[in-house]
């Protein structure tokens, strides 16, 4: 510790690692293994395969060692989101998955779209090569294993962990306690609360205790070695709390509101704890996207939707035919939704659900393994088959590719009334897949609903061509690993 640093009465609290730092870290350290894996399997070519590790043999397959790690670190797009990072057997699961997917993807391009010149590894004349990919994938399986282990084990421990202090031990606070919990292992280490109310000193809530109030905010700070207090006070705030917190702040110790906490801990906003005006200071006053992400996020859309139609109309036939022969007509279906400034219009999806799936007239919930759902529905939900018919409507302008999941007018009516800012999702064109599909789901219920919101609003606040870029890749990722609902 500098001599500044003791005279201020600061205390270092160590590398302490946030969400997003987290991220960073896991994607240098797949890329150096795949790298590593890459350099590797490009000597094993070289030595086994009877070329010679000579600078022509390398400078021929420079592309080779570039773009391997970075499809790599694309297959593994879905394993970024830090629960199942946390997680080996997740992590174990994933790898092992992308992997598969990797050899499946490479085949197909070998076999059908880029077919070789000749089938003598010794002739650098070949379109493209065979035994070098195989090695990249075995060794990077089990480099990214190996890192990723070393992650769990060594980057998830308590001294890479950020110590916070909670200030307010109300409802605000008891949920962002409750959000924490729900990790494993925990984002960040909760030492205490602290709360002026008399009556809640000493109190334990979900597992943490109330040390005291705001005359002791610097001296708990100082002696646990906080590195951060969440302000989860809900109203105004006395005086004497507000003048802790800026000594707090000249301490060197990062203040944060709960709702921006609660937005980096899970990727969507408490809308059970926002103020009244929130949805105008975060859409109007904060949100002004530029004209030039507009009309880029256009020429994606119509792009996309190209491709999407012509992969669906060469598809199609089989679709159809496997839809008949199992369960007969009708192949496809219309149903409404609402679009962006809750204008109606129709889409049109292939028929996964038994014929009288809706009977009685009523829009019911889908559930994720609804017993409703054919055998033939299950593949084309898990495949994301069944919703490429909407790429018609992308094209047309009703929907874009990333955006809230468009809903059933009947649903939004009754969801609207019960549900805070729920409204607020028809701010943005409704789109093909957004930041609550690839983080949570469907929302099958009131309460699934209430959480999917949550992820909707936080894509609409912090929308952009780099957050856009990152939901198609986790999309396709889950695709790839039939991971659809």
């Amino acid at each position: 510790m500098s001599d500044q640093a003791a005279g201020n009465g600061r205390r270092p609290v160590g590398w302490r690692l946030r969400e997003g730092e987290r991220r960073r870290l896991l994607i240098l350290g797949d890329l150096l293994a795949s790298a590593l894996a890459a350099f590797l399997a490009l000597a094993l070519w070289a030595q086994l395969d009877w070329f010679g590790f000579t600078w022509e043999f390398v400078r021929f397959r420079a592309g080779f060692v570039a773009l391997l790690p970075l499809a790599w670190v694309a297959l593994l797009v879905n394993l970024y989101d830090l629960r199942r990072a946390s997680s080996m057997r997740a992590t174990f699961r994933a790898v092992l998955l992308a992997a598969g997917a990797g050899l499946v993807i490479y085949a197909l391009i070998y076999f059908v779209l880029v077919r070789p010149t000749t089938l003598d590894p010794a002739d650098q004349t070949a379109t493209l090569p065979r035994r070098g990919p195989l090695y990249f994938l075995a060794l990077t399986t089990l480099f990214t294993l190996g890192w990723r282990w070393i992650y769990t084990r060594v980057f998830t421990a308590a001294a890479f962990q950020r110590r916070v202090l909670l200030v307010g031990a109300g409802e605000a606070g008891r949920s962002l306690l409750s959000v924490v919990q729900q990790h494993n292992p925990v984002p960040f280490q909760v030492v205490g609360l602290i709360d002026d109310d008399q009556q809640k000193r000493g109190q334990e809530i979900a597992g943490a205790r109330v040390l005291g109030g705001s005359a002791e905010l610097i001296e708990l700070a100082r002696r646990e070695a906080v590195s951060d207090l969440v302000v989860a006070i809900q109203g105004p705030m006395n005086g004497e709390m507000f003048q802790a917190l800026l000594d707090a702040q000249e301490q060197g110790i990062e203040i944060v509101r709960m709702p921006v906490a609660y937005e980096e801990l899970l990727g969507r906003v408490p809308i059970q704890h926002l103020e009244a005006d929130w949805v105008l200071r975060s859409f109007v006053d904060e949100i002004r996207v530029s004209g030039f992400y507009l009309v880029v996020k256009r020429l994606m859309d119509v792009a996309g939707a190209v491709l999407g139609l012509t992969v669906f109309a060469l598809a199609s036939p089989w679709i159809a035919l496997a839809v008949l022969v199992e369960s007969g007509r009708p192949v496809m279906f219309r149903q409404d939704r609402l679009g962006r400034g809750g204008r109606r219009y129709q889409v049109l999806k292939v028929r996964t659900m038994l014929q009288d799936a809706e009977a009685d007239g009523i829009a019911h919930w889908a559930q994720e393994q609804d017993p409703r759902t054919t055998l033939v529905g299950r593949i084309l939900r898990r495949t994301h088959l069944d919703e490429f018919p909407q790429f018609w409507n992308v094209l047309k302008g009703q929907m874009s590719l990333v955006g809230p999941r468009p809903e059933r007018p009947e649903l939004v009516g009754e969801l609207e009334g019960i549900i805070p800012f729920y409204r607020a999702r028809l701010l943005v064109k409704p789109g093909l897949t957004g930041w609550a599909q690839v983080n949570y789901g469907k929302g099958a219920s009131i309460e699934g609903s209430a959480e999917k919101l949550e992820y909707d609003l936080y894509y609409i606040k912090h929308r952009g061509l780099v957050l856009d870029l990152w939901i198609i890749l986790r999309t396709l990722g889950r695709v790839v690993g039939f991971q659809g609902v």
